[in-house]
């Protein structure tokens, strides 16, 4: 009898010892969850979102295709702003409808696109205007023209200020890109035609196909404050490095590209393709029209119009190493990246694997039509939320040495 008392009590005893250690875990486990409310995401030890499966929004990849943005041609995707699914194959979305027409209500050549998450806007330019979308309703806010035309234009990082050449003329006028305000006009008097908006906000670049030196803008003052060169010839399509020390450049009667010092303002190397001839592209008259970083700036990658390639070159060393070429379905006038640096985006529409070197799709419309276009920014949404944008040039994204 004494043995089973004993039994029992020893039982019971435990019982509760496992019940008090319990309540005390859960405790622990509020006063986690508690202390964790008031200190960063990676301080806490979680991630900065939840996943789908936690009960977070994912994000979602979209990559926005402004029309027509191989001149005026409208077979090659018609008119409007196009939306693929990158993270579904680019798996074509939805058409947004546009403004930009002459008198007679025909399509004017698409010049530019950006973008900003912060404002929620696109902006699309023409040879003529100006046009700013809200990237929530889809509808248009308004469409400006300015003296002189528009070409390429480029973003701050805050979306507030627009740098905006004119169409080869002599000036570039900075717009407040909330209202389309001119805010300044710069006249470096250099066939004004390609913009590039540093990714710390500091300072803008301004490349005119009529001169053989890249201008830099001091953008607290939106002064010029340097130039850099003088190139091989004039500038065509340029693109820079995350920390705005390197600028790599497209000239005239080059295949390939030529590579100067942001900071010193000289010209440090010429770059050609080998084994390869230039030959007379259908657009652009010169080899070369389209340069780029790959985001971690471990290549540079250069189109070849006449051959219809990509060359690549190894970038961790100076002067680059020619590396590989890409064959695409039609002559390639610009590149640019998928922010994780994940596939290669060429104007021909062909969308090309980074690490394979592999063509994995080929952007097409609603009626399966091949789409080609020089313009094309990636916007990334949770929810209806736009969250991150890319930039239609193909930017170095290293920030630090």
């Amino acid at each position: 009898m004494n043995h089973r008392i004993s039994f029992w009590m020893k039982f019971w005893w435990a019982a509760g010892v496992v019940v008090v250690l319990l309540q005390f875990a859960a405790i622990g486990a509020c006063l986690a969850v508690e202390g964790k409310a008031g200190v960063s995401p990676a301080e806490a030890g979680t991630p900065t979102e939840l996943s789908p499966a936690e009960g977070g929004t994912p994000t979602r990849r979209l990559l926005y295709v402004a029309t027509p943005g191989i001149r005026d041609y409208l077979e090659y995707g018609g008119h409007g702003v196009l939306v693929f699914d990158i993270d579904a194959g680019y798996r074509f979305v939805k058409r947004i409808a546009s403004a930009g027409v002459n008198e007679q209500g025909k399509p004017l050549n698409v010049k530019g696109v950006c973008a900003s998450a912060a404002t929620r806007r696109l902006y699309v330019s023409t040879i003529r205007s100006l046009i700013c979308f809200d990237l929530m309703t889809e509808k248009i806010l308004w469409e400006k023209s300015y003296e002189g035309g528009c070409d390429r234009m480029a973003i701050s990082p805050d979306g507030k200020v627009i740098y905006l050449p004119s169409l080869e003329k002599a000036h570039w006028h900075v717009i407040n890109a909330l209202n389309g305000e001119v805010i300044k006009k710069l006249v470096p008097d250099s066939g004004a035609h390609n913009t590039i908006y540093g990714l710390d906000g500091g300072h803008a670049y301004l490349a005119g196909l009529k001169s053989p030196l890249l201008r830099v803008t001091d953008t607290s003052k939106h002064d010029i404050v340097k130039e850099v060169g003088p190139f091989g010839s004039a500038i065509r399509p340029f693109t820079i490095n995350g920390r705005g020390t390197l600028c790599f450049v497209n000239v005239n009667g080059l295949l390939g590209f030529e590579i100067g010092d942001l900071q010193t303002g000289k010209k440090l190397y010429r770059v050609e393709v080998q084994g390869f001839k230039a030959g007379l592209p259908k657009r652009h008259g010169c080899p070369s029209h389209g340069v780029g970083l790959t985001p971690d700036e471990k290549e540079i990658w250069v189109t070849d119009a006449v051959n219809r390639r990509l060359h690549i070159f190894d970038a961790t060393v100076m002067p680059p190493k020619q590396a590989a070429s890409v064959t695409l379905r039609d002559e390639p006038g610009w590149i640019a990246f998928r922010l994780d640096g994940r596939h290669a985006w060429p104007s021909t529409g062909d969308v090309v694997d980074t690490a394979s070197r592999e063509i994995v799709a080929t952007l097409t419309d609603e009626t399966g039509a091949d789409v080609q276009s020089e313009k094309m920014v990636e916007i990334h949404f949770r929810g209806a939320e736009p969250v991150r944008t890319g930039d239609q040039f193909g930017l170095g994204r290293e920030m630090t040495k």
